[in-house]
Order: structure tokens, then C-alpha cells, then sequence
């Protein structure tokens, strides 16, 4: 852990002029000061994030080049993000330009955004603001401290194993309440998660980095060519989020010799171009074998406490979560069904029971459940969600499109339903082509997550 003298804090800096003409002021001469935080292993992830230490390394090397005091910090607890916080807050002094760079998981709740440490337990959706940092709240304590200049870089739109056990939809970020003179900048667009993969180092870092050193540009026009360069490299199926309220001019490197008079909207947004249809379908990921299920330290400790306690209808439940989610549906099964056998009227247990029956091929069976969550709960969209699966593979395209309108409509952030939809409209002899794009803009790995559904983009 670095531990940092008061006195070098009082760096200065560089890379600011006076600048001729036009309403922007300058910053004052004043410390740069960095928090990169880069959360690689969370133990509820199947595999760590490997690009995420790389990354982090990188960022604050060149933040160190340009200036900035750093303090990073990799693999945080919810206790040791706390206190890097606090020692972040602590160190900034009226006119600081204070930097946070965070990558590893976020999700956002009641339309806030929530960093994650790596020890969280998330289970519902109160379990967020429970567990995670809200941006918003760190944004507005770098204000209250006095920093001049507030920026922040989250490269965390990924889905993550916390979502998927109380969503069926990825949800991504939500738009940052920033204070006056902030710069905030996403890896991919609101409501939408960027491509998974084990890389060692990420498509948005590589661009940020690229334009932090490009001389004679101020941080608002880096920022915007790196979210123009990611869209470039992307063909526009990742477009991160960009928010300045800047009325001073900053620069990472050089000096900047005139305002930049762009406002970091970027390209304007585009309706996605019609695809023609795809039929090399990507191919599910197999499932965990049985010594991988038994190691792995959620479900080891779920077990641990069902054995401890039988009637723990809760930890079985989550299990059983756990298991849908790594494709053990045998193993998914046996926990909902003692879980719906001690409630019957478990409108959540019966849409997961639903899903994974879905999933294996038990239509009939699948259908009953989805029926009965929603004759329970008839605005549970996920049931609806569910169901629309059951009614696609059934074939009856006309019920699934209704379902998935259904669901989208208490939930337009479901890139499930939308690509569902859009599957549906296709076999049923239209297009869907804009459903699905949407939905692979939200979600890379959609059509992956429906092949091990056994649906495909293809139509005979």
C-alpha cells in the first residue's frame, strides 16, 4: 500500500496556461491527485478479471507521468475501498484536481451507480447500495472537499455475477449526478455492458491512454476521441458514455493552445442498420464440471450453511441461483423444488424453476411455472421474460413477441427481451433486426447466453 507525505501533494500542475479568448477560465496551480482502483478477483466471479490489474498498472503510470499523485490499490474489500476513500477525500485541498479510475464491477440501482468491492454479497437488489460505493456520492465529496476539477473513469460496464441472480436483464450504468467542473466518462453506453473476455489489456484503456498523451488537446477532446476511437474499433457496438460540465480548462499532457469548442456528444446516435440474418451461431460455453461446482466458494458456502441448518429455504434458494447461472440445471432443479415445495406461492421461485426447465427442455413443465409466478404476481417481468423464452422454443412466435413486449415495457432495459423480440419477429417472417441490434449494444454476449438456451439467431 503507498502511503503518501502531505507535503507531496503540492505538485504542480502542469500541462496549464492561460488561455486566450473566449468564457473557459484556467485551473489555479494546485495538486493532481488519483485514486486508481482496480478490483481483478472477485470470488463470485468464475474467473478474474485479468485485464483489470494490467489496465489499472497503466493508468496510473501515466497519470504519475502527467503529474498526478497516485495512491492504487487492486483487489479492495469493502472495509480497504472505505478507507482508500477516505484517505482520497482527505488528501484534497481547495483547487485539486482529483481523479478516480475504478475498473472491476459496477451495477446501478434507483438510478445511481454503484461500485463494487471485491467481498460483496449481493443477493437482491438492496444489496447493492448495502455493499457497493455510489459514483455520485464520491462525485459530490471530491466537490464538497474543494477539488477544482472532478473527474471520473469507470471501465466497469461488464455483466457480473451479482446482476444476474436478481435480473434477467443487464442493466449497465446510470447517468452520473455530477457536480459543476466534472468530467465522467463510462467504457460503454448507459444501459448497456461491454464484451467479456479473458484479455490482458481492454480496448477503452488502450484508447484512454492513447489520447491522455496526445499534447495540445484539453481532457474533454481526450475523452471524446476515446470514445469516438473505442465506437471506430468497435463498428459502434461499444459507445461509451461521456458527461463534462467543465468551465475550466484542464489538459493530461501538453498545453492547450485554444478551447475546444466540442461538447463530448460524439457521432450523433444512429438507428442501427438492418443485419441480415446471422447463422453462424456462437457456441454456448460448456458447463462447469462437478469439481469445479464443489470448489467454487459461493456455492461451498451456501452448502455449508444448508448443511448446517435444513430448512434454510434462503441460502437453498440462492443456490440454486448460482447453479442456473453455471448451467448445473439438475442441481438448480433440486434446490427450487424443495424451495417451492416448503412455499408454493414463491412467484420467484417459480419463474427461476420456469427458466431452467426452459433452458433444458422441459416446455410443458416450464410453462406451468411461468403461469402460476405470473397468476401470483402478474407484474413480475422476469416471469414474462421467462415465459417468452418458453413460448420461442414452443414456436408460438405471437405469444413469445406479446410476452417480450410485455416485459419490455415494465423493463426497456432487458436485453433479453429485446433479442428475444427480435428472434421471435424473425421466425415469425419479419425482421427483429432492430431488437436484436439493440440488445447486442446492450449485452455483447446475448446471443452466446441464448445458445446455451438452444435458440439461435438462425431461421430455416
Amino acid at each position: 500500500m503507498n502511503h503518501f507525505m502531505r507535503a507531496a501533494m503540492m505538485v504542480l500542475l502542469a500541462g496549464l496556461v492561460v488561455l486566450g479568448g473566449g468564457g473557459a477560465s484556467h485551473a489555479a496551480d494546485g495538486a493532481k491527485l488519483a485514486l486508481v482502483i482496480g478490483n481483478a478477483k472477485y470470488p463470485d466471479n468464475e474467473f478474474v478479471l485479468s485485464e483489470v490489474a494490467n489496465d489499472a498498472q497503466d493508468v496510473a503510470e501515466e497519470l504519475k507521468r502527467d503529474g498526478f499523485v497516485i495512491d492504487r490499490q487492486s483487489n479492495l474489500t469493502a472495509d480497504a475501498m472505505r478507507q482508500a476513500l477516505d484517505r482520497f477525500y482527505a488528501r484534497i485541498e481547495r483547487g485539486t484536481v482529483a481523479l478516480i479510475f475504478f475498473d472491476g464491477f459496477a451495477i446501478q440501482s434507483n438510478r445511481q451507480t454503484y461500485l463494487l468491492p471485491v467481498d460483496a454479497q449481493i443477493w437482491t437488489e438492496p444489496d447493492v447500495a448495502r455493499d457497493g460505493f455510489s459514483l455520485d456520492t464520491i462525485l459530490a465529496e471530491m466537490n464538497t472537499r474543494g477539488a477544482a476539477i472532478k473527474i471520473a473513469l469507470i471501465d466497469a460496464s461488464r455483466r457480473n455475477p451479482f446482476e444476474r441472480r436478481f435480473r434477467r436483464y443487464s442493466a449497465g450504468l446510470a447517468p452520473a449526478i455530477a457536480p459543476s467542473n466534472s468530467l465522467v466518462l463510462y467504457s460503454a453506453a448507459l444501459g448497456a455492458v461491454a464484451a467479456s473476455g479473458k484479455t490482458d489489456h481492454g480496448l477503452f484503456v488502450a484508447e484512454l491512454l492513447r489520447e491522455m498523451r496526445a499534447p495540445n488537446i484539453s481532457a474533454e477532446q481526450a475523452l471524446t476521441n476515446t470514445k469516438n476511437g473505442v465506437v471506430a474499433a468497435t463498428k459502434r457496438e461499444q459507445v461509451p458514455w461521456l458527461s463534462s460540465s467543465l468551465t475550466t480548462e484542464f489538459t493530461f499532457a501538453g498545453s492547450v493552445t485554444k478551447p475546444s469548442n466540442n461538447t463530448g456528444g460524439g457521432p450523433a446516435p444512429q438507428k442501427p442498420e438492418p443485419q441480415k440474418p446471422v447463422c453462424d451461431a456462437p457456441q454456448a460455453a460448456p458447463p462447469q464440471s462437478a469439481d469445479d461446482l464443489a470448489k467454487d466458494p459461493v456455492i461451498a458456502d451456501l452448502s455449508r450453511k444448508i448443511a448446517a441448518n435444513a430448512n434454510d429455504s434462503a441460502s437453498r434458494y440462492k443456490r440454486g441461483q448460482v447453479y442456473a447461472i453455471k448451467r448445473a440445471y439438475a442441481l438448480a432443479m433440486q434446490d427450487f423444488d424443495v424451495v417451492i415445495r416448503r412455499n408454493s406461492r414463491d412467484a420467484e421461485a417459480l419463474n427461476n424453476r420456469c427458466w431452467t426447465r426452459a433452458a433444458t427442455g422441459d416446455l410443458p413443465g416450464a410453462l406451468a411455472d411461468c403461469n402460476l409466478a405470473l397468476q401470483i404476481d402478474p407484474g413480475l417481468s422476469d416471469a414474462l421474460d421467462s415465459r417468452g423464452l418458453v413460448n420461442l422454443k414452443l414456436g408460438r412466435t405471437a405469444e413469445a413477441i406479446k410476452d417480450y413486449t410485455d416485459a419490455i415495457q415494465r423493463n426497456p432495459r432487458s436485453s433479453s427481451s429485446l433479442f428475444g423480440r427480435g428472434i421471435a419477429i424473425r421466425k415469425s417472417g419479419g425482421d427483429g433486426a432492430i431488437d436484436i441490434a439493440q440488445a447486442k449494444s446492450m449485452n455483447p454476449d446475448i446471443a452466446k447466453e441464448f445458445a446455451g438456451y438452444g435458440v439461435t439467431e438462425c431461421v430455416p
